[in-house]
């Protein structure tokens, strides 16, 4: 099963489900996984806990092996039914707290933990002040720790927080008191809001010109699924506001060479679906967390999945190539960074990007390990 929040009034992921299906058409049309049929069932989480319970449950009706590359934010809503069934959670997002806590949880990613810590690391070079607007949300308000952690490794001053409503339809008050406090030489202002991250700097943009004098002194910037190609492309492409923009990402940018065997799978499978955009983080990491459902269930070589023998293989230590867009993946005990509240990150690394003439690149080749920095928040 894959699941995410579709049509809500917060951050939805539509395209994580609509990737599982075209996965699964993909690999069928191959003979399936080792000869086994996959059969994708999805839900759609609606950003409410009732909603992630419901997907849950009708995982463990419907006897699903697993729940892949999946978004949700209501972590303690449907890891307690998955717990109970023995059902795997491979590859969610990064967004909710028990997905790296849960032993039946495998994240492909070092989460929104890992973004916003290296994010922090990204602006210390560049910006003297930083304002934070963040969620007013349980998860949000871990996002200042995280991301004064990464700004302390230049020791940096820490960020001024700003915390807001996740589906407000405007943020002017917010933007103002961000732009003040981020002041006019070297002043950032970085939001992580998800989907409303463009309705944060839509407001900002709007500011009356004498509040935001010398503006252009004063750099925005975000994390991957809060500003993606998708919505830079939306919002203008090179004369987006997101332009010489700051992001921080977990993969390698949209355009490497890594992601060219999803492409062509998008391009063959997923017939003219528009909600399968190969730059969006959610569909990366749905791409990502099949490839390890794959990897795992060839090595099996058994006639009978179960969601049991999954986990069990993943527990044992099956080493997971993802072709350069992860380091390689593994979940032994060794391998958890062990991070308060982060126990399961076993990829701590990420990537830093700019947006340059209306494309997100990379500011800085490869990747950057952020393990102790996530290590070091309080």
């Amino acid at each position: 099963m894959t699941w995410a929040p579709d049509q809500t009034r917060a951050t939805n992921m539509p395209g994580m489900p609509a990737m599982a299906q075209t996965y699964a058409r993909w690999v069928n049309s191959q003979g399936g996984i080792d000869g086994h049929e996959l059969r994708v069932l999805t839900c759609n989480e609606q950003n409410t806990t009732a909603g992630a319970a419901a997907c849950a449950r009708r995982a463990v009706r419907e006897k699903a092996v697993a729940v892949v590359g999946s978004y949700s934010q209501n972590g303690r809503a449907f890891m307690a039914p998955l717990e109970a069934a023995g059902i795997p959670y491979i590859g969610g997002y990064g967004i909710a707290e028990d997905e790296f806590t849960s032993p039946l949880s495998y994240p492909v990613n070092g989460g929104v933990a890992s973004l916003v810590a290296g994010h922090g690391m990204q602006l210390a070079g560049s910006c003297d002040r930083v304002s934070l607007v963040r969620p007013d949300t349980t998860a949000g308000d871990k996002l200042p720790e995280l991301l004064d952690s990464g700004l302390h490794k230049a020791s940096h001053r820490g960020a001024v927080d700003i915390p807001a409503l996740e589906d407000a339809a405007e943020y002017t008050e917010q933007a103002d008191r961000a732009r003040t406090r981020a002041g006019d030489e070297k002043g950032c202002v970085t939001a992580v809001l998800g989907e409303r991250t463009q309705t944060f700097f839509d407001s900002f943009r709007r500011l009356p010109r004498e509040e935001r004098k010398q503006k252009a002194t004063v750099r925005i910037s975000s994390v991957l699924g809060s500003v993606d190609q998708p919505v830079i492309d939306r919002t203008g492409g090179p004369h987006s506001p997101f332009e010489g923009a700051y992001v921080t990402g977990w993969y390698p940018e949209a355009g490497d060479k890594s992601w060219a065997p999803m492409r062509k799978v998008i391009q063959e499978f997923a017939f003219a679906d528009n909600r399968v955009d190969p730059a969006d983080a959610g569909v990366q990491t749905t791409w990502i967390a099949y490839t390890v459902l794959k990897e795992v269930v060839e090595n099996l070589h058994q006639d009978e999945i179960t969601a049991t023998e999954i986990s069990h293989a993943l527990d044992r230590g099956e080493r997971i190539d993802t072709g350069g867009l992860t380091p390689s993946l593994r979940w032994k005990y060794e391998d958890l960074l062990g991070a308060p509240g982060f126990t399961r990150i076993v990829n701590h690394e990420v990537t830093f990007q700019v947006v340059r003439q209306g494309r997100l690149v990379a500011q800085k080749p490869g990747f950057v390990d952020v393990g102790e920095t996530v290590l070091s928040a309080p």
